[in-house]
């Protein structure tokens, strides 16, 4: 009975270390990712680059998704123009028209 138990330990941990890894890579180690490639791309690489490597990849690293901030202000622009709508008492064919102008600007 110890050596059947054994054994199937044995064959469990043997699976388990077999089956590969996933890499969960989070939003921080895709952006170091990325902010290394650029600084390699731009020649921030080798003797003497030091500092300028580090200034860059501190930017580089500190600087906001411009999607998002893009993102945000549609999403406020779109919320304005909703606002503008309703006090002007628009429906149909006519807030489309107000609302395509407004988004648009």
């Amino acid at each position: 009975m110890k050596l059947l138990c054994t054994t199937l330990s044995v064959l469990m941990l043997a699976a388990v270390l077999a089956t590969p890894q996933l890499s969960y890579a989070g939003a921080q180690q895709n952006k170091m990712k990325t902010c290394n490639a650029d600084a390699n791309a731009k020649g921030l690489t080798g003797e003497g680059k030091g500092d300028a490597r580090k200034a860059f990849m501190k930017e580089c690293l500190s600087a906001k998704p411009e999607k998002a901030a893009a993102g945000a202000s549609q999403q406020n622009k779109m919320t304005t123009c909703n606002k503008d709508a309703k006090a002007k008492k628009l429906a149909g064919d006519e807030r489309k028209k107000f609302m395509k102008e407004c988004l648009s600007n």
